[in-house]
């Protein structure tokens, strides 16, 4: 072995044992992300980097830019007097580094709405943390699983679901309008927005934060996208990721900005004089990246798409709307000096389709009247056994369910298995939330009286849904024989309802722009009544509905009549079993006969024919 060991002398001299090594300096490292915005000499610059010095005065005589890369194929290279073929390949290979679309991920899930769907390392970065994991056991629907069996999906798998659509969505518009210089790092933010967009959803979804946390602190506005952005920061701090989106070409801060915004809209800041353009993460003219996730403009986003084709797969309902056809014609054009993603005319149809199936979807899904009266038992639940359930956060301090919003790591900790966890408790002070959700489990479930709306939607609050719960209570029939039974407020559950197709009473398609085969690149808005005259005329409806905690014979009865006797008397329509129910009553309201009218509200005569009733029918209008 000693013979193999050169002597010290052979390999240094004696200047060189007291010489002190040069510092070699580096030429910063451009943002290859940000490749399309480079000029000559930034062209030239990353060359160098490349080892490709030799070649930068053939470049920069050609006057190359950013954008000039994304073009160059191997003639050009050969016109531009590379004749070497060597030299072309280096120069090919180096260029590919650049191309924001074509990175090649590493893992491949088998989603089984979207296929094979392939996920960027960083992403599998994020979806690794407990925070992420956290979705496994959030169910996308709540208490919908009760009432469908199949819905048992969860928010995780939609939301790998909604960062694939999104970088299927930026990735169409990069191919069809490279001009718009989409870069690598925004496809990787789109599609982290897209990930992160519900890491905030609480226990059953939006029964935690439509329902449970109105009640147990009424005194703050919270949504569950609050939690999401703060969520999302606890997960890129406690794992570390900061240093690894660096890695794969992310600009911080800029782009955490750009991926919550994405998330919960622009900041709330004092902006300057002056200033229209609300957004830190990216300029106005990348606006369109804006309307991917979560679309604030019309509301037609990836988010939709995803839980549209997720939800109706696993209900067993029919999807009507194919987001690959949107894909498909999906382009940027200028609208009041804004970016903004449009479609073709001609899919104006489908559009309207679109939001139509989310309406059937809240209609026979998510506003279920049964689902509904799971989940307000569930909150019922909750809410006794809030200050009851402890979760320990940061520093060892502890939380309660309503509580544990403020503090993400607490937070983490709180899934759908905090049902489980009151049900199968053994705790004194759980016993009232432990009944409650053992009647759901055994099918013990409030009833439903009925369904009703007023003439003119209304702004509810908690102080009138405790006066109509007070009203119901008082509402005794006016005739009919009374088989007396003493019904109090706190035995009416009122819940109203607002369906609409996502913009409260707007037409969500009169905020969608649209293009011509002719012109694609002008912008151009289609109304209603260019369309057809078969669509809506109003876009938004409340409806209310009334639940009676009490489930034997005489007290059910008794609240149904309680209910009719109270759409009378706050003018309310007939509910439509109310002459089932309530038989004695309904005639005694002027406007609820039945009679026969036509679609004006005209009453149709009837004549006799062979000694029976029967209506006229006019098939031309004189």
């Amino acid at each position: 072995m000693e013979s193999r060991k050169r002597p010290l002398e052979a390999v240094l001299t004696a200047d060189d044992s007291f010489k002190t090594p040069e510092k070699r300096v580096s030429e910063p490292r451009l943002q290859e992300s940000d490749y399309m915005r480079w000029g000559v000499e930034q062209t030239c610059r990353y060359l160098r980097a490349e080892g490709l010095g030799d070649l930068e005065d053939t470049f920069r005589a050609q006057k190359i830019t950013g954008v000039g890369l994304w073009y160059l194929r191997d003639a050009d290279l050969e016109e531009m007097g590379l004749q070497c073929r060597g030299d072309r390949l280096r120069v090919q290979h180096s260029l590919r580094k650049l191309w924001p679309i074509e990175a090649l991920p590493n893992k491949v899930f088998n989603d089984p709405i979207h296929g094979h769907v392939e996920v960027h390392p960083l992403l599998i970065r994020i979806i690794d943390t407990p925070q992420f994991q956290r979705l496994r056991n959030i169910k996308q629907l709540g208490g919908v699983y009760f009432v469908f069996p199949g819905a048992s999906h969860n928010r995780f798998e939609h939301s790998i679901g909604v960062s694939y659509l999104a970088g299927r969505l930026v990735q169409a518009l990069n191919q069809r309008q490279p001009e718009l210089l989409i870069s690598r790092r925004d496809v990787l933010c789109v599609q982290i927005a897209g990930l992160c967009h519900d890491l905030g959803h609480g226990p059953f979804s939006h029964m935690f934060d439509g329902m449970f946390m109105p009640k147990a602190r009424p005194g703050i506005t919270w949504k569950h996208e609050k939690a999401s952005l703060d969520m999302f920061d606890y997960l890129v701090a406690d794992n570390g990721l900061e240093p690894v989106m660096e890695q794969h070409g992310l600009v911080l801060p800029e782009d955490l900005d750009f991926i919550k915004e994405q998330i919960g809209g622009p900041p709330v800041t004092d902006a300057a004089p002056g200033q229209k353009w609300p957004y830190k993460g990216r300029p106005e003219d990348k606006s369109f990246l804006y309307e991917i996730v979560a679309n604030k403009r019309n509301g037609i986003d990836v988010d939709k798409w995803d839980y549209f084709a997720r939800d109706a797969h696993h209900l067993g309902i029919q999807n009507n709307f194919d987001y690959r056809r949107f894909l498909q014609f999906a382009r940027v054009c200028e609208v009041d000096g804004q970016k903004n993603i449009c479609t073709r005319d001609k899919e104006v149809s489908n559009l309207y389709d679109m939001f139509h199936m989310r309406n059937c979807l809240h209609r026979r899904a998510y506003q279920h009247k049964v689902g509904n009266i799971i989940e307000t038992m569930i909150t019922e639940a909750f809410l006794k056994a809030d200050e009851h359930i402890q979760i320990q956060g940061s520093g060892g301090k502890m939380f309660t369910l309503s509580t544990a919003i403020d503090d993400m790591e607490a937070y983490t900790k709180l899934t759908d298995n905090v049902f489980e966890q009151i049900l199968n408790s053994s705790s004194a002070a759980l016993k009232d939330s432990r009944e409650i959700l053992r009647n759901i489990v055994c099918r013990r479930l409030y009833k439903c009286l009925g369904q009703t709306q007023a003439d003119e939607p209304m702004r509810v609050t908690r102080e009138r849904i405790q006066s109509w719960e007070a009203s119901l209570a008082r509402s005794v029939p006016q005739s009919g024989a009374q088989d007396v039974v003493c019904l109090q407020p706190e035995d009416f559950i009122v819940n109203v309802i607002d369906m609409d197709y996502g913009m409260k009473e707007k037409n969500p398609i009169n905020s969608v722009r649209f293009y011509c085969k002719d012109d694609p690149n002008k912008a151009i808005q289609i109304r209603k009544n260019q369309v057809s005259k078969l669509l809506p005329e109003q876009f938004a409806e409340q409806l209310i509905r009334v639940y009676c905690k009490k489930t034997d014979g005489r007290s059910l009865e008794a609240a149904k009549k309680h209910f009719v006797q109270w759409c009378m008397n706050e003018n309310f329509s007939k509910p439509q079993d109310g002459d089932i129910i309530a038989p004695e009553l309904t005639p005694l309201k002027d406007g609820w006969s039945n009679r026969d009218e036509d679609d004006e509200g005209r009453e149709v005569k009837r004549a006799l024919v062979n000694g029976q009733t029967k209506a006229k029918t006019k098939l031309f209008n004189s």
